[in-house]
């Protein structure tokens, strides 16, 4: 008689999720919300470079980073809201990242890594500039 073989539903799990990347994903995440947290957002700038040192490619980390960012944008808005949150600023605020959001996860899969890694070291590097000038 023939014996099935066992169906493997974590193919190279042991490979894929080390105890260090683990720990260092946990960490990345947790430093992410807190930054996220405190500066109204920002969390994605962390992610993204420790997603992309974890060995994820470049699109899956940007998309990644968006992803994990959303829980801690919801727990500090929350936060936020209830101590007075200017509701005539949110509702324009709210529909323009959500169009932006929409534009810019429409041109992801179309852009090079490259590219991709280029612009975010722009915007990085100009939010860095901006942040020191009066």
């Amino acid at each position: 008689m023939k014996t099935r073989k066992k169906a493997n539903f974590f193919p190279r799990f042991h490979k894929l999720f080390a105890v260090k990347k683990i720990f260092s994903l946990l960490f990345a995440g947790g430093a992410a919300g807190a930054v996220n947290g405190l500066f109204g957002g920002g969390g994605g700038m962390i992610a993204l470079p420790a997603l992309e040192r974890a060995g994820y490619p470049v699109r899956a980390a940007h998309a990644t980073a968006l992803a994990v960012v959303l829980p801690a944008s919801l727990v500090s808005a929350a936060v936020y809201f209830f101590g007075g949150v200017p509701l005539a600023v949110l509702l324009p605020v709210s529909l323009g990242v959500t169009a932006g959001g929409l534009l810019g996860a429409a041109l992801l899969p179309r852009l090079r890594e490259g590219l991709l890694s280029v612009l975010f070291s722009l915007l990085m590097f100009a939010a860095g500039i901006r942040m020191l000038l009066p």
